[in-house]
């Protein structure tokens, strides 16, 4: 696990569950350190020196996971929500280990979400400086013209900065609404949807399709599956 890091992240970074279940857990002394009850889930532990036990038992590294899920509509990417609304953890039940999303998608956007428990891998994912291209598809309002694709390959002005150059391709359309396809190797927040409100337009519909060479494929929406080996050497490699 390398360095020094806080209680609360040991548990978390281990797999036995998210940040805030740790705290509680750490509040309820049910974890110890080097024979002690440890209160403060801001303890600095360095995991290669100090023996760390959760209910009586010496915490192990669990194995990594690596899974890709297909998120619907309406789900949201954090384990819980105060308002009540379902999340990816409640499609993931089944999984012991505890995941977190690369990357988040908002409520109503749909598609691809890789969870897992290797850190290593989901910041070479997300950081931009590695330039994983990401593939959307959005239905936008009305009638996209080609000036506005064409600024919106060539990077348009957001008020966090003007975006970097994206592949953008028309899929179809009518006079209601027009579909795209964009290809983004940056990620920041609702970006897409800036996007398409800069070009004078509104996201209808939001779908991630891809992450690098990784598709969604026929996975269905509410449904996941364990990344294979091949799709995980592919992803450790992947650069635009």
């Amino acid at each position: 696990m390398g360095a020094q890091k806080t209680l609360e992240r040991v548990i978390s970074k281990a797999g036995l569950g998210s940040r805030t279940q740790a705290r509680s857990w750490i509040h309820a002394k049910r974890v110890r350190v080097n024979g002690q009850v440890v209160e403060n889930p801001d303890h600095w532990i360095d995991f290669d020196r100090d023996r760390v036990e959760f209910d009586g038992k010496p915490l192990r590294i669990r194995e990594k996971v690596y899974l890709l899920v297909n998120k619907p509509t309406g789900y949201i990417t954090t384990f819980k929500d105060p308002e009540g609304r379902p999340t990816v953890y409640d499609l993931i039940g089944a999984v012991e280990t505890f995941v977190s999303p690369v990357g988040r998608l908002d409520l109503d956007t749909s598609g691809l979400l890789i969870m897992t428990n290797d850190t290593q891998l989901a910041e070479r994912l997300t950081n931009p400086d590695h330039h994983v291209a990401k593939t959307y598809v959005v239905e936008c309002g009305g009638v996209i013209p080609e000036e506005s694709i064409r600024l919106l390959r060539n990077g348009v002005e957001l008020n966090d900065g003007p975006t970097r150059p994206a592949a953008v391709k028309r899929l179809g359309g009518s006079g209601a609404s027009t579909t795209l396809e964009i290809v983004l190797t940056e990620g920041r927040n609702r970006q897409v949807r800036r996007m398409i409100e800069a070009v004078g337009s509104k996201v209808v519909a939001l779908t991630r399709t891809q992450i690098g060479s990784i598709a969604i494929g026929q996975l269905a929406p509410g449904e996941w599956r364990p990344l294979t080996p091949v799709e995980l050497d592919r992803l450790r490699r992947e650069r635009s």
